[in-house]
């Protein structure tokens, strides 16, 4: 694989837009990460595929689109239930049971979001369901949503002071409708798909699960690890290259953007070639090029 810059290819596989919780739309999305010298940009909005014929439809010339999605997962393992993140690449996006599994989680997030509004506006916080659902824009509703609403209340100065205990990080913080992790590595690869774990060492965000349950399920059919991540300490990335190198998995990097929700820029992590060729041959979907 050649770079449309003659560097090394810059390959950024994890990327969001306003079909869920980021603020560039799809087309606007594809055009930053042109501008910002990406080779491969995958769109891997949270539970949904709304993304793609758009990103596709706006690929500039030179740009590569892995279509993707985030899957919203849980594990069971421990009590309360581990909530983590699942990539699935290049998958079929009418697979029947896959398409009904992120149906049933989007109306969950949604219930979910309605009632963590109920919640605030239960202690006199001045937040609207109705305004939040409109600035979603059609797309899967998450907490960045509302924390869009308490920034523009004047409660709080930035999505990462929302995300606070005080705030959607716990107070008013409800659980999700996830998909147990094991169903959801088995959905991707039914769907021809590629799994890989999203940011499984990153503490800062909370709990994370142990190195037993990943060789369980690198033994179901997990491809791959995202070792370089904003979210991991050096340590971290450490840890996650060996554990993937003990369990024959590829390890990818990227950036997790969700336009200004997060100072992360497009790029500021990268996947090998070598890893992103895996993925490629093994999904069922061919990568888009502009």
């Amino acid at each position: 694989m050649t770079s449309r810059t003659g560097s090394a290819p810059r390959i950024d596989l994890h990327a969001h837009s306003t079909a869920s919780d980021g603020t560039l739309t799809p087309a606007e999305l594809v055009g930053a990460a042109f501008d910002a010298g990406l080779d491969v940009l995958a769109i891997t909005d949270h539970d949904t595929t709304a993304g793609w014929a758009p990103a596709v439809a706006a690929l500039p010339p030179g740009l590569r689109l892995v279509r993707g999605a985030e899957l919203s997962c849980r594990w069971s393992g421990a009590q309360p239930a581990v909530p983590l993140h699942l990539l699935a690449y290049l998958f079929d996006p009418h697979h029947p049971e896959l398409v009904a599994e992120l149906v049933r989680v989007r109306a969950a997030r949604e219930e979910r979001g309605e009632r963590m509004v109920g919640l605030l506006r239960a202690d006199g916080i001045d937040v609207n369901w109705p305004d939040i659902l409109a600035g979603a824009g059609g797309g899967t509703v998450g907490r960045p949503h509302l924390a869009q609403a308490l920034i523009r209340a004047g409660l709080v100065g930035s999505v990462r002071e929302a995300f606070g205990p005080n705030w959607l990080g716990e107070r008013y913080r409800l659980p999700k409708e996830d998909i147990d992790v094991f169903r959801a590595v088995r959905l991707v690869r039914a769907a021809g798909g590629v799994p890989v774990f999203a940011h499984p060492r990153a503490t800062r965000r909370g709990r994370v699960v142990p190195d037993e349950l990943i060789a369980e399920l690198a033994a179901a059919g997990l491809a791959g690890l995202e070792a370089d991540h904003e979210d991991h300490s050096p340590a971290e990335r450490e840890h996650v290259r060996a554990l993937a190198a003990d369990l024959g998995l590829f390890v990818t990097g990227s950036s997790d953007f969700h336009g200004t929700h997060k100072t992360v820029q497009l790029g500021a992590f990268s996947t090998s070639v070598e890893a992103y060729e895996r993925i490629v041959a093994d999904g069922v979907t061919e990568v888009a090029s502009g």
